[in-house]
């Protein structure tokens, strides 16, 4: 689960703690947003660069 002192958590979970789609969090490596850890076999992210986007995006997110 961690990796160099990393909590890193699979795709599965990654979107579960970010309330995303699983789409969304391989979109977001895609775009260069997030960095994917682990293997060929099991893609695995890193909780604190999600919550720090996810901080970030609050934000710079206008009131309604």
């Amino acid at each position: 689960m961690t990796e160099k002192g990393r909590r890193t958590v699979p795709t599965e979970l990654a979107a579960l703690a970010a309330g995303v789609s699983q789409a969304t969090i391989r979109k977001w490596v895609s775009r260069g947003k997030i960095t994917r850890y682990g293997s060929p076999q099991r893609a695995e992210y890193d909780l604190d660069e999600l919550y720090e986007i996810l901080s970030r995006s609050a934000r710079t997110r206008r009131p309604v």
